[in-house]
């Protein structure tokens, strides 16, 4: 590891509506179970922001929290990248109205869009401007409000996902801890699994796609799930390559919370046991892009990480896409 070219996280924040949804609640408006739910993806629970609340919102309150954590102001950032596929508008984009929320004027901001690897996705990036010596400081922020975007009548999607935001700040290091490797993946040819129709150039807003449902989530969960079960342990191999880090040697492993079947198959696959994984999509569902900033944030805070431990963060989603990244943790 090149001490003289890495990048460290610094401080991290979390923020999610207060609205509970139990699955006992979905019960009384659906033709589901809380048994039903819990056996096939271990959720019991998840988040919902209200009408008035937008993605924008949520990553404004986890960006601060996560600034606090690192002991900085917002006019010390010079980078924010929002990872979501719930912006607030087309445009601008989420990241300049977060930029404009805390009052970052330095800073340059855009969003990216790689669904539930979104978070992991903007990591890298922001690694890359900060080793290239480009910026300083950056705030990665994984937001979502899926709830806007569920069919409620579709028990296969409207289960599965909840709101929420993650956000980190990452700076250069000159000691042995930061980013190790990262690892990214994509497969357009899948694409057609997990996706929400229209709304863009290709299926524009109109009343007819409205009164077909096309603006919601539309999944092939089969298929999504064998991608998954393979990938997400795959992916994380091959960031602890990149690394030179053996796997006896993975202190902790922070995974996209999607499916607790899934998360158990990744933490065979590299050994581990499960009191080494994090695990709060009993709770939250499935947050996309939020998940594994909520999760990394919340390791944190309950003091489950400590300064050098290896920490592997993995996630899949919408694209296909894939991404994981190796971290020797700094706090």
């Amino acid at each position: 590891m090149n001490n003289e070219n890495s990048v460290k996280i610094i401080g991290t924040g979390s923020y999610l509506p207060p609205k509970i949804v139990t699955n006992f609640d979905l019960e009384k408006i659906m033709h589901t179970t809380d048994e039903w739910i819990r056996s096939r993806t271990g959720i019991e629970s998840r988040r919902v922001a209200d009408e008035k609340t937008a993605t924008s919102d949520l990553a404004t309150i986890a960006a601060r929290k996560a600034l606090e954590d690192a002991n900085l102001m917002a006019e010390d950032l010079d980078l924010i990248i929002v990872a979501t596929v719930t912006p607030d508008m087309m445009f601008p984009s989420t990241a300049c109205l977060v930029q404009k929320n805390l009052e970052a004027g330095k800073a340059v901001a855009f969003d990216i869009e790689a669904a539930c690897s979104g978070f992991l996705y903007a990591l890298t990036i922001g690694e890359q401007f900060i080793k290239g010596g480009v910026y300083k400081n950056a705030l990665i922020i994984g937001a979502e409000t899926l709830s806007k975007i569920l069919d409620p009548e579709d028990r296969n999607t409207s289960v599965l996902f909840g709101d929420g935001a993650g956000a980190i700040v990452i700076q250069k290091t000159t000691d042995n801890t930061g980013i190790l490797s990262s690892y990214l993946g994509t497969d357009g040819s899948k694409g057609e699994v997990l996706k929400q129709p229209a709304g863009g150039s290709r299926i524009p807003s109109t009343y007819e796609s409205v009164k077909d449902k096309l603006h919601y989530v539309k999944m092939e969960g089969n298929e999504v799930f064998r991608f998954a079960v393979r990938i997400m342990g795959k992916a994380a191999m091959e960031a602890l390559k990149l690394s030179n880090i053996k796997i006896q040697d993975i202190d902790f492993l922070i995974p996209h919370q999607a499916n607790i079947r899934i998360i158990e198959a990744a933490a065979k696959r590299l050994e581990l046991p499960m009191d080494k994984v994090y695990v709060n999509l009993d709770k939250y569902g499935n947050m996309s892009a939020a998940s594994v900033p909520v999760a990394l944030d919340e390791a944190s805070k309950k003091g489950l990480l400590k300064k050098n431990d290896i920490v592997v963060l993995v996630a899949f989603g919408g694209g296909l896409t894939w991404a994981s990244t190796v971290v020797r943790w700094s706090k």
